[in-house]
């Protein structure tokens, strides 16, 4: 199977990066490449398809509020933030959705201990949650996919050096009170000049964990 290709689309408005999304997925053919996308957004809160507006407890004339396809409810993007995006051909890979949420999640945590970081998932809340320290259950990379016609888009975002404020205007992923932090308020010793490099660790570490998934599915098959 191809590489995974990365694409690193920098600093992007949310809105033509999600009608780019969806356009590539709509235009996909059994040969179309795999690709992560590394983006950064300006400030913009999302709503998934079933998510329900009244998370959004204080309206923000400076950032603007999109509803989306994805599952799952309301987030927050801004700069100092890594969004990764991954359009994946599910069935070409024989992965499930829940395989690939878990490999995702398992991207982020090694990209967090390579920062020594430790964290963790919560069953029934999809994500990455800090499992020590002072901040300890809070929140640091949120998760939300889409599938059609057996493939991926949306993705995962890690929040790096950031503004952390418009998270105090809106329950984060529908839980009233949940701290949202970001590596820098974690401890890690991290700048928004490494955000690159962490961009790619991330995407690094996604195709990896992806890659074993890949090898294990094809060792499975019966010679």
């Amino acid at each position: 199977m191809q590489p995974i290709q990365v694409i690193d689309r920098g600093r992007e408005d949310y809105q033509p990066c999600f009608d780019a999304m969806r356009a590539y997925t709509e235009a996909r053919t059994a040969d179309t490449p795999d690709q992560i996308w590394l983006v950064e957004h300006a400030p913009v809160y999302t709503l998934g398809q079933a998510g329900n507006p009244a998370h959004l407890l204080f309206a923000d004339d400076a950032i603007p509020l999109i509803r989306i396809d994805r599952g799952g409810q309301i987030t927050y993007h801004g700069p100092g933030q890594v969004v990764a995006y991954l359009l994946l051909d599910l069935r070409r890979r024989r992965l499930m959705v829940r395989e690939l949420v878990s490999d995702i999640e398992q991207a982020v945590l090694d990209t967090l201990a390579a920062y020594n970081l430790a964290a963790e998932r919560k069953p029934g809340a999809p994500g990455i949650y800090l499992s020590g320290g002072a901040h300890a259950g809070a929140k640091i990379a949120a998760l939300g996919l889409k599938i059609r016609n057996g493939c991926s888009y949306h993705g995962v975002s890690l929040n790096v050096q950031m503004d952390l404020s418009p998270f105090l205007r809106i329950n984060p992923c529908g839980y009233a009170g949940l701290e949202t932090v970001d590596m820098a308020t974690a401890g890690a010793a991290v700048t928004a000049a490494q955000q690159p490099d962490i961009a790619r660790r991330l995407a690094a570490a996604l195709c990896e964990v992806l890659a074993e998934r890949e090898a294990s599915a094809l060792a499975a098959i019966p010679e």
